[in-house]
Formats: C-alpha cells, structure tokens, sequence
C-alpha cells in the first residue's frame, strides 16, 4: 500500500466495478437486494471468471490464465 491520495492502488478494484456496473448493474432494475446479490454473484462467478475474456491476460478467461503451467510453476 502506498501513501493517501495514490491512486494505483485502487485500479484495478476501480477498473472491475466500472465493468460490472456498466455490463450488469445499469442495464438492470432489481425487485430486492437478493435479486441483486444473486445476480452479481452469477456475473462475478459465471461469466466474469469463466467466459469474459480479459486483455490484460492476453485474451484469456481468468480461470484459463490461472491454469497456465507457467502460473502454477510460479505459485510452487
């Protein structure tokens, strides 16, 4: 963590939440605060982590990425 007022910290929280309101959240009305808890949960674990693709991960899926033989060499 860096000092207050460093914005580097934050980005890529920052860059997530821009992406789930703008892909789920501001095309939806949500009835309850169940609907919508269930509903960012199958964004998050469904199709975020497991079909979205990511260019910061050379065009995988996070779960492909994390599968890689050169990530788990480097997680040992």
């Amino acid at each position: 963590m860096s000092r207050k007022g460093n914005c580097w910290d934050n980005a890529v929280a920052e860059s997530f939440f821009k992406t789930l309101k703008t892909e789920l959240i501001y095309h939806r009305k949500f009835a309850t605060r169940q609907e919508a808890r269930l509903a960012i949960f199958a964004y998050i674990e469904i199709f975020y982590n497991r079909k979205r693709r990511h260019s910061a991960l050379v065009y995988l899926t996070p779960c492909q990425y994390e599968n890689l033989p050169y990530n788990q060499a480097m997680a040992a």
